[in-house]
C-alpha cells in the first residue's frame, strides 16, 4: 500500500556537502567567518618601542569645506596665524622736552638781594649790635623794634635768599637733569655751567654720555644647542632722558634683560668657527637689543660677544674630545712619517741591489724597521 509521501531508496548514498573552491594544490581553502575582514600591516619599529607614547597635542577644530554634488574630497582650511604681539610702548606724551631754567647770575642776584634785605631789616629793627654798626660805618639808629612789619620783611627777604641760593646748580658736560614737580614731568636740562633751577622741582641726574657695558657671563647656546656662557660688550647711550628715567624703573637693568633675552634667541659660535659666524651673531644681537631698548629711550650701537666659553656641565666633555682629536692627529702624523721612512729605506736597499728579498723577508724587514723608527721617536704604536 503506497502513501503520498516520497520515499528514498536505501541503496542511494546521501549527497556530500560542497567543499567549496579548491586551490592549485588541491587543498580546500577554509571559508571566511567574517566577510568584511581585512589584513593590516603593523610597522615593525612600533613593536620594539621602549619609551612611552607622547601625550596628544590638542588641535583646534579645522573648518571643513566641501562642495555638494561634486564628489570632491573635503579640504581642510588652516586657521590664519595670529599676528605678532607688538612691543609694549611707553606713554606717547612722555617725551623729552627742555626744562625752564635761568642763568646762574639771576639766582646769585636774588640771593644777595635777600641777604641784603635781611641786613637792612635788622638795622631798621635795631637788632644790629652797636659795634657792628660802628664797624660798618652806619648811622646810629635806636630801631623801631621787632614788630609784625619787621617779621614780615624778615620772611620775605629770607625766602628770597633761600630761593636764590637754593636753586643754584652746576650743569656738566655729558650729564642731564630730569625735573619733576609733585610726580609730573617738567622737562629735562642738558645745559652746562652755573644755572638756576626752581628749588621745588625734584632733580634726577642722568648720564647721557656714550657708555659701554661689559656684562657678566650669560647663558646662551650655539647652533647645535650646546650650552655656552657668553660675555658681551654693549655700547649704548641715553637718547631720551624722560623715557629712560620715568618709563622704566631702572634702564640699566632693563638693558641687561634685553641682552639676556637676545642671547636666548640668537645662536653664538665659538671664536674658532671663523669671523663670519661671530660677526653675524653680533649683528643679530645688535638689531634685537636696539629694537627692544628703543621704546625706553636707549640707543644701542653695538652688542658683541667678547668671550665665549662652554658651560660647566659640558666643558669637561668638550675638553676630552679636543684632546682626543689632537692625539689622533698626532698619531696620524707620526704614523705617516714612519711609513714614509720605511718605504724609502726598503726602496733604496732593493734598488741598489744590496739585498734580495722575497715577500716574507720584505714583510719582516718592514715590521722591524717600523718598530725601530717608532721606538726612536718615543711613540708607542698600539
Amino acid at each position: 500500500m503506497s502513501t503520498g509521501s516520497p520515499t528514498t531508496s536505501p541503496s542511494t548514498p546521501p549527497t556530500p556537502p560542497d567543499p567549496g573552491p579548491s586551490t592549485a594544490e588541491g587543498t580546500a581553502r577554509p571559508a571566511r567567518l567574517i566577510h568584511s575582514e581585512a589584513t593590516t600591516e603593523i610597522p615593525v619599529h612600533l613593536l620594539f618601542r621602549d619609551e612611552a607614547a607622547p601625550s596628544p597635542v590638542p588641535l583646534r577644530p579645522a573648518v571643513v569645506g566641501r562642495r555638494r554634488g561634486t564628489g570632491e574630497q573635503p579640504r581642510l582650511r588652516r586657521p590664519a596665524p595670529a599676528p605678532p604681539r607688538p612691543l609694549p610702548r611707553v606713554d606717547p606724551e612722555l617725551a623729552e622736552r627742555p626744562g625752564r631754567v635761568l642763568p646762574g647770575a639771576a639766582g646769585v642776584a636774588a640771593g644777595l638781594a635777600g641777604a641784603a634785605g635781611c641786613a637792612v631789616n635788622s638795622w631798621w629793627a635795631g637788632a644790629v649790635p652797636p659795634l657792628a654798626v660802628q664797624a660798618l660805618g652806619l648811622p646810629a639808629y635806636q630801631g623801631a623794634g621787632l614788630g609784625p612789619v619787621q617779621w614780615a620783611a624778615y620772611a620775605a627777604a629770607g625766602a628770597l635768599a633761600l630761593f636764590g641760593f637754593g636753586g643754584l646748580a652746576r650743569g656738566r658736560t655729558g650729564r642731564a637733569w630730569v625735573l619733576g614737580l609733585f610726580g609730573r614731568y617738567r622737562g629735562s636740562v642738558r645745559r652746562t655751567g652755573l644755572l638756576w633751577v626752581n628749588p621745588l622741582l625734584l632733580r634726577r641726574r642722568v648720564d647721557v654720555r656714550l657708555r659701554h657695558w661689559r656684562g657678566e657671563p650669560l647663558p646662551a647656546a650655539d647652533g647645535n644647542g650646546v650650552p655656552l656662557n657668553v660675555v658681551t660688550l654693549v655700547v649704548w647711550r641715553v637718547r631720551d632722558t624722560a623715557r629712560a628715567v620715568l618709563g622704566v624703573e631702572d634702564h640699566e637693568t632693563y638693558l641687561r634683560s634685553c641682552v639676556e633675552a637676545a642671547l636666548a634667541r640668537v645662536p653664538v659660535e665659538q671664536p674658532g668657527a671663523g669671523p663670519g659666524p661671530a660677526d653675524l651673531a653680533g649683528e643679530k644681537l645688535t638689531r634685537l637689543v636696539a629694537a627692544d631698548a628703543a621704546p625706553v629711550g636707549l640707543e644701542v650701537f653695538s652688542v658683541r660677544p667678547v668671550r665665549v666659553e662652554y658651560a660647566p656641565e659640558v666643558a669637561a666633555a668638550v675638553h676630552r674630545r679636543r684632546l682626543a682629536v689632537l692625539d689622533a692627529r698626532q698619531r696620524a702624523g707620526v704614523l705617516g712619517a714612519v711609513v714614509d721612512s720605511v718605504e724609502d729605506t726598503v726602496t733604496r736597499l732593493t734598488a741598489r741591489g744590496l739585498v734580495q728579498l722575497d715577500d716574507y723577508e720584505r714583510k719582516m724587514l718592514v715590521k722591524d724597521l717600523t718598530v725601530a723608527f717608532c721606538a726612536g721617536r718615543g711613540d708607542i704604536v698600539p
